[in-house]
């Protein structure tokens, strides 16, 4: 096989990182659920916890070609993957600076705990780099951002970020759950370390909960020495299940980048809508950046309704989409923000980021679009 960075991304999804079935010579990856291994005459001390499990290393060669990166960790969710990474590189005494706007469940962690481990953090005021250069301390070790952003689909340059860390020496995080590898890859704009949500486009099918880091094999062994101790890892059934998922993950975000761009479309000409956010559109306030650094807009949108029409009403009338929580599932789904992923936030402080009660974020599948517009149409009329 070719090396990896001279595949291309389907040939990656479905074969870097496959187990071959030397016994029995299968098409797909055996599945090794022992989590006791001999531990003499052996090339490695295989241990569940400790992440080198064969389905497990196998998993994060694929994860880490995707990204273009030296190496890869897999963790039991996405917030263990966020927490654990953070966790690594900052201690006592240090500072971090994170966007504007971010995912419920990262600020939360954030805000609920860094205290208790006496790391001081700061908020940007906007996703403009003049805001990010101002947060930057001397005891800063780590910028966080997250592009798109969660719900609201705005984009931060990733370039701007890139120089301003190297320039202060200071490591840089992105969580890169919304647009997935298939849309951007972080390390080409000069990011050190992507974080995932698994759960979402590289699961792809709403039955995984898993998180993903991608990033130098010096930055990987810095977050597996704390991770073992943490014991954020991940069972080999739903590794198997992952790997088998990703083979299909271009495919998928190609054909929901495609549908979610029709139908931001459509709802930007809706006059029962009052305002789309989807970074697609010629007028989200950050298109141009957006072309720059997306290979296509992604699944994500979030939208507005007019002024009368209650959020929820319309959400419990259709009949198709799925009011659902989570997103990246082949299923088009929607829910309220302020309801689910950004429900810890106070009404304050989900208004400091634009989180309108209003707002329903739109996870686009791959469905005919003929028929999701139809059962939003319907909705809308009831």
């Amino acid at each position: 096989m070719k090396k990896t960075n001279k595949l291309g991304v389907n040939t990656i999804c479905t074969h870097v990182g496959e187990i071959k079935d030397e016994q029995f010579k299968g098409a797909i990856s055996p599945i090794y659920m022992s989590t006791s291994y001999q531990f003499y005459d052996v090339d490695v001390k295989r241990y569940p916890r400790y992440f080198n499990t064969p389905n497990q290393e196998a998993l994060c060669k694929k994860i880490a070609a995707l990204e273009k990166t030296e190496a890869g960790l897999i963790f039991g969710s996405g917030m263990a993957a966020i927490s654990t990474t953070m966790l690594a590189f900052l201690q006592k005494g240090d500072h971090v600076v994170l966007q504007e706007t971010l995912y419920g469940g990262t600020y939360n962690f954030v805000v609920e705990e860094f205290d208790k481990f006496g790391i001081e953090y700061s908020f940007t005021k906007s996703l403009k780099i003049e805001d990010f250069k101002t947060e930057v301390k001397e005891n800063t070790k780590v910028i966080f951002i997250e592009t798109p952003s969660n719900p609201l689909l705005k984009i931060v340059d990733l370039n701007a970020v890139s120089e301003l860390a190297k320039a202060n020496g200071i490591i840089t995080m992105i969580d890169n759950t919304f647009a997935s590898p298939i849309n951007q890859t972080p390390v080409d704009f000069g990011i050190d370390i992507m974080i995932h949500s698994a759960t979402k486009y590289m699961g792809g099918h709403s039955d995984i909960l898993a998180g993903a880091v991608a990033a130098s094999e010096i930055h990987v062994e810095r977050i597996w020495n704390l991770a073992k101790n943490l014991g954020g890892s991940l069972s080999d059934f739903t590794v198997w299940m992952l790997e088998r998922s990703m083979k299909t993950m271009s495919l998928r975000v190609k054909h929901q980048s495609e549908n979610a761009l029709k139908m931001a479309t459509y709802l930007e000409g809706n006059s029962k809508i009052a305002k789309v956010y989807y970074p697609g559109l010629t007028s989200h306030e950050d298109h141009e950046l957006a072309k720059k650094q997306m290979k296509a807009f992604g699944g994500m949108l979030s939208f507005e309704l007019v002024e009368g029409i209650d959020a929820m009403d319309f959400q419990r009338n259709l009949l198709l989409i799925k009011p659902s929580m989570s997103l990246a599932g082949v299923e088009s789904t929607l829910l309220s923000p302020s309801q689910t992923s950004h429900a810890l936030l106070s009404p304050e402080e989900r208004e400091k980021q634009g989180i309108k009660d209003g707002l329903i974020r739109f996870s686009v599948g791959i469905e005919e679009v003929e028929d999701l517009i139809a059962d939003i149409e319907q909705a809308l009329e009831k």
